[in-house]
């Protein structure tokens, strides 16, 4: 290729560069890949988050752990039905966490996921303390905690890390893994965080949701032992990663045996 061949080369493309960004598609390809799944992200955890925060201020003696559980559950369930073809529904940084590292998230994405999702924590335990006359910071720690000595750390730990284990589990398998995803995952999704709820409720709370103890911790100002609602999530996230990533994932995920 010569001088002149170069020149022409270079205008050419250089003027279709100028004509691609002066469109409209380029700007929405962002947007729907970028922004929008962020915004999702943002909408559905503050949904999510304000049933179940309200679910355990109204919660009376009667019912136990099951209006909880099955708030929570529920509105999971349906915000990942709805929401999930935009952002793939995680609504959870260990969810998030967990579905990167096994390859089914941008990594551009993942601090702004997490971002998002902590601030729909805020947003819906905000709206759930506006909504309630009772003490907001005194009503099941906060609408989450549980722990309230020293000797509940070891336990409410593990329940974390093994509870979130299990709801990681079947986000990863039932809508990332190629081999096992299914149309049933957001129900799947819904009825394992019911479970577990109902489980380790008495436990830990069974948060399994940084996002989701962060926005009350906030609302509240009440961070005792709030690191066990990080440090369990995010350990049971990376053991769910590990499996799938060495032994359970298909052969695109699967690193050993391929």
């Amino acid at each position: 290729m010569d001088g002149a061949e170069l020149v022409e080369w270079y205008h050419k493309h250089q003027t279709r560069g100028l004509m691609v960004i002066s469109g409209t598609k380029p700007f929405k390809g962002l947007f729907e890949q970028f922004v929008q799944p962020c915004l999702a992200e943002l909408l559905g955890s503050s949904l999510f988050i304000f049933v179940g925060c309200l679910s355990v201020i109204e919660n009376t003696e009667g019912t136990g752990r099951l209006q909880p559980a099955l708030a929570h559950g529920l509105a999971l369930g349906i915000v990942i039905a709805v929401l999930g073809e935009i952002s793939g529904g995680h609504f959870n940084p260990a969810v998030s966490v967990s579905v990167f590292l096994i390859g089914g998230l941008n990594i551009i994405l993942l601090v702004p996921y997490i971002l998002a999702q902590m601030c729909g924590g805020m947003i819906g335990a905000g709206l759930a303390k506006n909504m309630t006359t009772m003490n907001y910071a005194k009503v099941s720690g906060a609408a989450f905690n549980t722990v309230q000595a020293d000797t509940q750390i070891v336990p409410a730990t593990v329940a974390e890390v093994i509870m979130t284990l299990f709801l990681t589990m079947v986000v990863c398998m039932g809508a990332v893994n190629g081999r096992t995803r299914s149309l049933l995952a957001p129900l799947c999704i819904g009825l394992t965080v019911t479970a577990d709820i109902l489980a380790g409720g008495a436990v830990s709370g069974a948060c399994m949701n940084p996002a989701r103890a962060f926005g009350p911790a906030v609302v509240a100002n009440y961070w005792s032992y709030h690191w066990i609602y990080w440090v369990g999530p995010m350990s049971g996230a990376l053991l769910t990663a590990s499996f799938i990533r060495l032994l359970l994932g298909d052969d695109k995920t699967r690193v050993l045996l391929r």
